[in-house]
């Protein structure tokens, strides 16, 4: 027994060694593999990654260039690896890349979870409107505004610590600017890049006043990787003395008088903030949870109760109206089905606006997912009527009962009952499909875990609490229909 233990605490301490190893090596394998994997989100990521308009099989854009240009200095090549921005620097520690080049904001909270390169832009916040907008060139201004802002940036920390502002976040900056084009938000703030190349040339948008709060880009890198960093740092140096970033940088029209600057750059020392446990600090964070978790809740509940009524009428449609009816019943279960919710979501939201039907995020969500879940529920009550004798039917019949008749006061009671447990399952997951509405701006329970986990970095503490709320309400859910399922058992009374 005890050489069994001696066994595997050697086995941990050897692999806790080969870990140590491999994070100080990282140049030295990059080298040897010839390849350095840097994440971004190349997902509306223009001017910074996005594809070519001309070949988009070609993916083009500064920071694209600049990698390669950064790993010519290196000896390698450079290798785009796909992420959602704001869960890149969670992705950095579980090694999914070597290195964070997107567009990475050198801020105090980045700096303590990642070490950050030279600077190798400056940036600045700049305020976005439509163009019969009057005002609204200052911060200041926007107080009492609904603001749209990309998720985990520098502008969302600016705006959560003003008051009297509507802040809504997005996951991504074209959509910010469809809902500001919409009326849905009043302005949008976003880094000057992005505003100049998406922004600027709309006829419907302008740039409103000056840009403001600069601050400039890094790479991020684990923070033992330092040979690395060393080796990025004298990169940067290089491309930058010899006029490379220069040219990369007019190249997509983001060069301004403040890239000069960067020479200027001062590092600052951050104190390394305390590591921070949420289960112990509970009654902190589980508020803002519970908060969320009631806009799941009333979603879920609106968007069933949707999903219910849309479905019974589809699903007798589709049995008993006339061939053109029936078809088109049966043509919006496949393509509901057939179809991912994550688009229906988006086009009912980003695409009714260009008809001129404007949603808010709340009753578009229950709108894309009770429609969605209504082709589910249609199918359920389907095989549950199709399952209740045909007999009983033509015994209806004989007795003079209209079709109304039958199917109100004989099949539909017995088919409801067959289709209890189905229907309870979509409920259930309902509950937890209904965090994709986090999609258009609605901040509820898996979205409002992973804004906390971003600002926390406790994966596990808030993802327990998380888990533990939907248990919470789904549990009583289940318990409910069993409960409903058994009252509806005549034949077993």
């Amino acid at each position: 027994m005890r050489s069994v233990f001696f066994g595997l605490l050697l086995t941990f301490l050897l692999a806790g060694h080969a870990c140590l190893v491999s994070a100080a090596d990282t140049l030295e394998r990059i080298k040897r593999d010839g390849v350095i994997l840097y994440g971004t989100d190349a997902e509306g990521g223009a001017p910074y990654v996005y594809p070519d308009p001309e070949h988009p099989e070609k993916l083009v854009g500064f920071e694209y260039e600049l990698a390669d240009a950064i790993a010519a200095k290196l000896g390698v090549k450079a290798k785009l690896v796909q992420n959602q921005w704001d869960q890149l620097i969670p992705a950095l520690g579980r090694g999914n890349f070597d290195i964070i080049l997107s567009g990475l904001e050198i801020s105090e909270e980045h700096q303590r979870q990642v070490a950050m390169s030279l600077p190798y832009y400056v940036y600045a916040q700049q305020i976005v409107a439509r163009k019969d907008t009057m005002g609204l060139a200052r911060m200041e201004e926007l107080k009492g505004k609904s603001v749209g802002v990309l998720s985990a940036t520098v502008a969302q920390k600016l705006f959560e610590q003003m008051k009297d502002v509507d802040l809504r976040i997005y996951p991504g900056n074209v959509e910010t600017l469809r809902d500001l084009k919409a009326r849905r938000i009043d302005a949008a703030v976003m880094d000057l890049p992005i505003a100049v190349y998406y922004a600027a040339p709309d006829n419907e948008l302008k740039l409103s006043g000056d840009a403001f709060a600069p601050g400039y880009y890094g790479i991020g890198v684990r923070k033992e990787d330092t040979t690395l960093l060393a080796a990025l740092n004298t990169a940067i140096r290089e491309l930058d003395e010899d006029h490379t970033l220069e040219r990369i940088y007019r190249k997509y029209n983001v060069w301004d008088e403040h890239q000069r600057t960067l020479k200027d750059y001062q590092p600052q020392t951050v104190a390394q903030q305390k590591s921070i446990s949420t289960l112990r600090e509970w009654r902190k964070y589980l508020p803002p949870l519970l908060r969320a978790a009631v806009t799941t809740v009333k979603i879920s509940i609106l968007a069933m109760a949707v999903a219910v009524v849309v479905g019974l009428a589809v699903v007798l449609t589709r049995l008993y109206a006339i061939a053109p009816l029936r078809w088109l019943a049966r043509a919006y279960i496949e393509i509901m089905r057939g179809t991912p919710l994550l688009i229906q979501l988006f086009m009912i939201y980003y695409g009714l606006p260009e008809i001129g039907i404007r949603l808010n995020a709340f009753f578009a969500g229950i709108l894309g997912l009770g429609l969605n879940y209504a082709a589910s529920e249609a199918e359920n009550y389907r095989a549950g009527i199709e399952s209740i004798p045909h007999g009983q039917t033509e015994a209806a019949e004989a007795l003079g009962l209209s079709r109304w008749q039958t199917l109100r006061h004989i099949i539909l009671p017995q088919a409801f009952r067959i289709v209890i447990p189905p229907m309870t399952n979509d409920f259930i997951a309902m509950f937890k499909d209904s965090s994709i509405v986090s999609v258009i701006t609605m901040v509820e329970l898996t979205k409002m875990y992973g804004m906390l986990a971003m600002s926390t970095y406790d994966y596990i503490g808030l993802g327990l609490m998380t888990a533990g709320i939907y248990f919470a309400l789904s549990y009583p859910a289940s318990l409910g229909a069993n409960w409903l399922e058994r009252r509806l058992r005549y034949d077993r009374r």
